[in-house]
């Protein structure tokens, strides 16, 4: 039984996505059962604390921070927080925060009183209604402005360290074509244990994701899709040490897309597994209710593995991905599942191959809106060269009908793109798909493309079935993906995770499981294929 243009065996894609959540399951009941300090502090980020000391820590940092001291994390810290917050008389949690910190407050463990928890209830939904709100606002926008009249959307990077020069950057791309503007944030802040506040001028290779730069953009793609006549959209990341914290941050300020993968944090930052994964599924529950699509990481393993020889572990990188977001309550137009360019140019048939990968994530996910990424690892500093081969990556997008294309620049390798390196990078991107059109609908592969799809299909089958009885912590632990061991007992932030207490009460985990007070309709998604 098959189907598509690749005739893949249907039986084979289901036992593939049986084995993907055989494997994904132990690790989603980890992290039904721990916390972490990212988790307990978006949750009081939703219940509306906000502000930093003097010395730019978050004063939610150093409220969670006493509590844990005091009473440790695994009864989580809304109770004892709001438990002190009425006892006390307090109204704000900042103010409290800041007693706190001095040392004036001593906090309890042990369920919390029934005054306590509607408060504390009563807090986190304000939060989650504002974020229905901003969801329900993009909804009117889209309508209003409408939608890019091409697939794919043309995703464009903007990162000069300073939100006040990436401001004028981004409209200027968003003028010039772009469809999705992706904020970088500087290097290293996946490591921060704090979210910085307010708007930042110093970032290295990068902009610091805060959430008053995240409104600064916001508020400026808004003008620029009134002048373009689209609806532009704005994406950072939410990977790291602040997983959760940054999502709750995108909701509240109505980002669109985050970039948001199972295994990125763990293989290319070295944080601690059991900590991003329990960080991951709350913050994937933020972006669903947020109507966020996610962007996943599996691009990243090409340039460290062999792009041909781990073409499978994309596969299964995607079908674990995938899993762990409808687990999270995700829907198929919400992932931005990842995949690259990046076979070696000067391998024989390297472009029917790059179609054979990019055609088997097409026909695997025919709902998702997959991202694809450009060449860099093989990007040499020759612009010509790299102009040619960026051109192929967007024929291969073009002909496999992507749904995310990220515009490679050909100074990869070389500089900091200036802004006349994007206009003839775009350039590039319009002059592709404005010449191919929908040529996915003429091409049909045939033996040899067909014949390599089924065999990487094949090998994430067997490496799945490998995973299942080997368990996914220590899979990554031997260095399955991308060549990095990362041992599930190591890490940076391991020491920020919990197990639950019997009695742990979080009211945000509660109403993002239980789906409740949701105020939208799930069909209404505003999204890609």
């Amino acid at each position: 039984m098959s189907s598509g243009k690749l005739r893949l065996d249907q039986r084979t894609v289901k036992t593939a996505r049986r084995l993907a959540a055989a494997a994904g399951r132990p690790v989603v009941d980890l992290a039904r059962s721990h916390t972490t300090v990212s988790v307990e502090r978006a949750t009081l980020r939703l219940a509306g604390i906000t502000g930093a000391d003097p010395d730019g820590i978050p004063w939610v940092n150093r409220l969670v921070d006493v509590v844990r001291d005091q009473v440790g994390l695994g009864g989580g810290v809304t109770g004892p927080v709001f438990q002190a917050l009425t006892e006390d008389g307090h109204q704000d949690l900042t103010l409290l925060a800041q007693k706190a910190a001095a040392g004036s407050v001593t906090f309890r463990g042990g369920p919390a009183g029934t005054v306590a928890k509607r408060a504390a209830v009563k807090a986190v939904k304000a939060g989650l209604a504002r974020i229905d709100r901003r969801r329900a606002e993009r909804e009117r926008l889209v309508r209003r402005h409408g939608d890019p009249r091409q697939r794919p959307w043309i995703y464009l990077i903007v990162a000069t360290g300073d939100i006040y020069e990436d401001i004028p950057q981004a409209q200027a791309a968003a003028r010039a074509g772009a469809d999705v503007i992706a904020v970088i944030r500087s290097t290293g802040q996946s490591l921060l244990d704090y979210v910085p506040e307010g708007a930042t001028r110093e970032g290295f290779a990068g902009t610091y994701a805060t959430q008053e730069n995240f409104r600064l953009m916001r508020a400026a793609l808004d003008d620029t899709s009134k002048q373009v006549g689209r609806y532009v959209r704005l994406t950072n990341y939410a990977s790291g040490l602040c997983m959760p914290e940054i999502a709750a941050l995108a909701g509240l300020e109505r980002l669109d897309m985050m970039l948001n993968d199972s295994m990125y944090g763990i293989l290319f930052r070295d944080i601690n597994p059991i900590r991003t994964f329990v960080d991951q599924r709350f913050s994937r529950q933020i972006h669903a209710r947020a109507g966020i699509i996610i962007n996943t990481g599996e691009d990243n393993y090409l340039t460290t593995a062999d792009a041909v020889d781990a073409a499978h572990t994309v596969t299964v990188s995607q079908l674990l991905n995938e899993y762990f977001a409808h687990e999270a309550g995700l829907e198929d137009w919400q992932l931005g599942l990842g995949h690259a360019f990046e076979i070696n140019p000067e391998v024989p048939e390297s472009f029917r191959l790059e179609l054979a990968h990019a055609l088997l994530a097409r026909e695997l996910f025919p709902d998702a809106p997959l991202k694809w990424m450009p060449p860099t690892k093989h990007m040499t500093g020759d612009v010509f060269r790299g102009n040619l081969l960026d051109g192929f990556f967007n024929l291969a997008g073009a002909l496999t009908g992507q749904g995310i294309l990220l515009v490679g620049m050909m100074t990869e390798a070389v500089v900091t793109p200036w802004l006349s390196d994007r206009d003839i990078a775009l350039q590039n991107v319009k002059y592709v798909l404005n010449a191919a059109g929908n040529l996915h609908e003429d091409f049909t592969p045939g033996a040899f493309i067909r014949g390599r799809a089924g065999t990487v299909l094949d090998e994430a089958v067997t490496l799945l079935r490998q995973i299942g009885e080997q368990g996914l912590l220590e899979a990554i632990g031997a260095g399955t993906f991308g060549i990095m061991r990362r041992p599930a007992d190591r890490g940076k932030g391991l020491d920020g995770v919990a197990a639950r207490d019997a009695g742990y009460w979080n009211p945000a985990i509660d109403l993002l499981d239980r789906g409740l007070d949701r105020g939208l309709d799930r069909g209404m998604d505003g999204g890609v294929r």
